[in-house]
């Protein structure tokens, strides 16, 4: 359908009138946005030190993925690369659309060398930052980007209209290959090296050897407010971030809008977004400020990157041309003073802070009943060494694993979306996932003296509709520690946590069914617990793990199996042609 419009021709009255029309017929319509991904190696100097790095369209960090609520996205995929890639899109809900998900071997069989493959869904009533990485071994260590899902046209904020908007991306830069990095820690049975910097848009900055180059820059001007969209890429730190001398305004997570609230220092772990509104001094304030970052750890010393990471943001000088480097040395240089590494009373008051908006217009749709409960444990563990062999675990006769209630999942070498589908699951994985753990224990306290978990892949198998309750509890066996727990396919809904073990008796009475945070990756508190609710409204195979790339690779992942309901637009779509094979 074609409108030639000349605004001569027209009243002022019926040219707006015209506009209008012409912008529901392209929602109805619908708005299709195609980007072409091509997975190849680049050649990347940081630290002093150049290495071949991963990455979509030679961009590091990758390219900006744009949207708006309702559209239709088509991204096409080519492997140039020696590596087998998938992508995930993560916290696109995927209704129906599973096979465009990503995790390798969950719902598809990676893309080889030379192939390509098409992911293709809608974005359906989400809007916000989310971000797209590799989903296979560790090659989300360079291969990542932001997804900006803006809302649908003519819908405001739910808060003051931002001057700029900025991505912000926080991750780890390894001089080695990362590849190499965890397969020697598979074959040692130990902890992997870390990383060697922390970087804000791939950039490590002036805290590095040789990096003050290499350094993110925010420029300001007086009293203009921006919106910072806050994405998590790191492998295996969560982050303490903060603005020396600058507020911070909460105003979404997870791609949804929260109550406002106001913070000097927030906690962001991998996986997570946060979008916070970031208001300049009125005046030229003549000094510079490090945005910074480092990690929340309970962890032993040398299990992870302790660096801190510094940005700088700062102001443009009056009347200088804007596109003048204002950056000055002389000024004085104001620095945040970050929380403790173990801080977890910062961690437990920050999250207690998120809040839905629960507005008619964005109301927070929380099961109040509950069709299926389930206890999970999640937490660290060990396997047995080869006979007759050493190893670097926690004795050296151990391995390090990783498991939910005990069971180490295992990669299956076939896809479990298609197995499901075509019914051909035999051999491939069992649908008999515990509900709770078959041998319960002391969760926070004394561990057990039997720390060997079980492998398995086997899945949990939900029918459609569901209301679904899932209390994922941490424990202590070998240290206690958060844990970043991202589920595909779905949001939830964050109704309760606390230390120590979970009282099924009394805790529940003080869950929050009226405005709970929803989004699509919690962190299991250290020695505590946290309770979700979603509902079953998804077909498909949905990949749940911790977002610790290191805990991932142990075992610390499963796979919820939600049934096709009886209705035509309750079934997983069939699979695309050009799914890629194993």
């Amino acid at each position: 359908m074609a409108m030639a419009l000349s605004s001569s021709a027209l009243p002022c009255s019926l040219l707006m009138a015209a506009l209008m029309l012409l912008a529901s017929i392209a929602q109805v319509q619908g708005i299709t946005r195609y980007y072409d991904f091509n997975v190849t190696m680049a050649n990347v100097t940081r630290l002093c030190a150049t290495k071949s790095i991963v990455t979509v369209n030679g961009q590091f960090p990758g390219p900006k993925l744009v949207a708006r609520e309702g559209e239709r996205v088509v991204v096409r995929v080519t492997n140039h690369a020696q590596h087998n890639i998938s992508l995930h899109w993560h916290g696109i809900r995927q209704l129906r659309t599973g096979w465009a998900d990503g995790p390798a071997y969950i719902t598809q069989c990676p893309i080889q060398t030379g192939q390509s493959y098409v992911y293709n869904f809608t974005v359906v009533g989400q809007r916000g930052t989310l971000w797209w990485h590799a989903h296979i071994s560790w090659l989300r260590a360079t291969v990542y980007g932001p997804i900006v899902i803006l809302p649908k046209l003519g819908v405001p904020y739910p808060f003051p209209a931002p001057y700029e908007e900025v991505p912000v991306i926080f991750g780890e830069w390894w001089q080695a290959d990362t590849e190499v990095v965890i397969q020697q820690a598979l074959q040692t049975g130990g902890g992997p090296n870390v990383s060697d910097a922390h970087t804000i848009n791939g950039l490590p900055g002036p805290l590095y050897n040789c990096s003050a180059k290499d350094t993110f820059k925010l420029k300001v001007r007086p009293g203009k407010t921006y919106l910072l969209r806050l994405i998590n890429a790191a492998l295996n730190d969560e982050l303490f971030f903060s603005v020396a001398n600058h507020s911070l305004t909460v105003v979404e997570v997870d791609a949804v809008y929260v109550k406002p609230f106001t913070v000097d220092t927030l906690l962001i772990a991998p996986g997570q977004t946060t979008n916070v509104l970031l208001t300049a001094k009125p005046f030229y304030p003549g000094a510079n400020y490090y945005m910074s970052a480092a990690p929340y750890s309970t962890t032993r010393p040398g299990t992870f990157d302790n660096t801190t990471v510094a940005g700088i943001l700062e102001y443009e000088y009056p009347g200088a041309a804007p596109s003048a480097a204002s950056f000055n040395k002389a000024l004085p240089l104001y620095k945040p003073a970050l929380p403790a590494l173990n801080d977890t009373d910062f961690v437990g008051n920050f999250t207690a802070k998120l809040r839905s908006l629960a507005t008619p217009q964005y109301p927070a749709a929380v099961p109040k009943t509950v069709d299926k409960r389930f206890f999970f444990t999640v937490g660290l563990g060990t396997h047995p060494c080869p006979a007759n062999t050493t190893c670097q675990g926690p004795t050296n006769t151990t391995k390090f694993a990783a498991s939910v209630n005990n069971v180490s999942f295992v990669l299956p070498t076939r896809a479990l979306l298609h197995s499901h589908f075509t019914g051909l699951s035999s051999g491939v994985y069992s649908p008999d996932f515990p509900v709770s753990p078959l041998t319960p224990f002391n969760y926070t306290g004394t561990p057990p003296n039997n720390t060997n978990t079980a492998s398995g892949t086997k899945l949990m198998v939900v029918p459609y509709g569901a209301n679904v309750e899932l209390v994922m509890q941490g424990t202590s066996i070998l240290g206690i520690e958060s844990h970043p727990l991202h589920l595909h396919g779905f949001n939830f809904f964050v109704v309760g946590q606390g230390y120590g073990n979970y009282d099924p008796v009394n805790d529940p009475a003080k869950f929050n069914l009226v405005d709970p945070v929803e989004r699509n990756t919690v962190g299991v508190p250290a020695g505590g617990w946290v309770a979700i609710r979603f509902l079953a409204d998804n077909p498909g195979v949905w990949f749940m793990h911790c977002h610790l790339e290191v805990h991932t690779t142990w075992g610390l992942r499963m796979a919820w199996l939600v049934l096709d309901g009886s209705l035509p637009h309750q079934k997983l779509l069939p699979p695309p042609s050009d799914l890629p094979k194993c």
